[in-house]
């Protein structure tokens, strides 16, 4: 994990009082976190373009979580079901600061073929939160 990020995470959590508490943020707490290690406000638009480019490998995040990520997904090469990435259409996105920064390491990784910057992550967060039923 970028250091900036694990940091900004963990002053983030200490401020919430999340320590031992890890489902007690919100995505909006958490965008506001990863504004502040970016040094920006985060971009739906740059989010959406994210989201969506293949970045040279073969899967894009839409491969898994449809092209708006608001119903369920489908793993690209498992099959596996993914619920809704869009917190407006799964109130358990986006909730746990750990949980958040695992995925994204994971998924930024598979994706982009390294770790997304904060301002990358917060611009995705930022579309993701723009999507309402």
């Amino acid at each position: 994990m970028n250091p900036v990020v694990a940091l900004a995470l963990a002053g983030l959590a200490a401020t919430l009082g999340l320590a031992g508490n890890a489902a007690a943020a919100t995505p909006a707490e958490l965008l506001s976190g990863l504004q502040a290690a970016a040094g920006a406000p985060g971009a739906g638009d740059r989010g959406q373009r994210l989201f969506t480019t293949t970045h040279g490998r073969e899967w894009s995040c839409a491969s898994c979580h449809g092209s708006t990520p608001t119903t369920v997904g489908k793993h690209a090469s498992t099959g596996k079901a993914i619920q809704p990435l869009a917190p407006a259409f799964n109130a358990e996105r986006f909730t746990d600061p750990a949980k958040v920064e695992k995925w994204f390491r994971r998924n930024c990784n598979d994706v982009m073929g390294r770790e997304c910057t904060a301002g990358e992550k917060a611009d995705m967060l930022a579309w993701l939160l723009s999507l309402k039923p």
